[in-house]
């Protein structure tokens, strides 16, 4: 979900590939990475998730032949623990936004961009535009579109401050 929130990536595969090899005593040993993203300047990145304690030494050798396959495709590698649960739930919730339908016409958008301009409070700014049920919804896609930033690593309030993404 979290390389879905980064406005780099282009593209995301859930366990896109199954990689098979011959392990110790010629035994077939075969893993499927947990994900795949294409950036948009061409670049892949394959990820596997799972708790750093709770790598055992086969799981180990799985990462490390998952990552020479990446390596020799040209694609970058990384084993993913634990996300902090704060950024994870806000994420979480600003997905339940990323859909276009929850975006709004040109010009809420344009007033939203504008109203944020500076650091401002989520609602009473928001409230500005009309009834918030009716702008929070584009104001949230706008976080997830990554146009408007906030501080993910606390709880999403009223009082959370919205301003500009910054520019890429």
């Amino acid at each position: 979900m979290l390389l879905g929130f980064t406005p780099e990536v282009t593209g995301l595969l859930s366990q896109p590939l199954w990689l098979s090899w011959k392990g110790e005593r010629g035994k077939r040993v075969s893993h499927a990475p947990d994900c795949f993203a294409r950036f948009e300047d061409g670049r892949g990145l394959m990820v596997d998730c799972r708790p750093l304690d709770r790598i055992d030494a086969r799981s180990a050798a799985k990462f490390a032949a998952a990552q020479a396959a990446c390596e020799a495709a040209g694609w970058g590698y990384r084993v993913v623990g634990e996300v902090d649960p704060v950024r994870m739930a806000n994420v979480r919730w600003l997905a339940g936004y990323r859909h276009p339908r929850q975006g709004a016409d040109g010009g809420l958008v344009a007033r939203l961009l504008a109203l944020f301009s500076v650091p401002s409070p989520l609602v009473t700014q928001a409230a500005l535009l009309g009834d918030p049920i009716a702008v929070l919804p584009a104001m949230f896609h706008l976080l997830w579109l990554g146009r408007l930033a906030a501080d993910l690593s606390r709880p999403l309030s009223d009082a959370t401050l919205v301003s500009p993404a910054e520019i890429r």
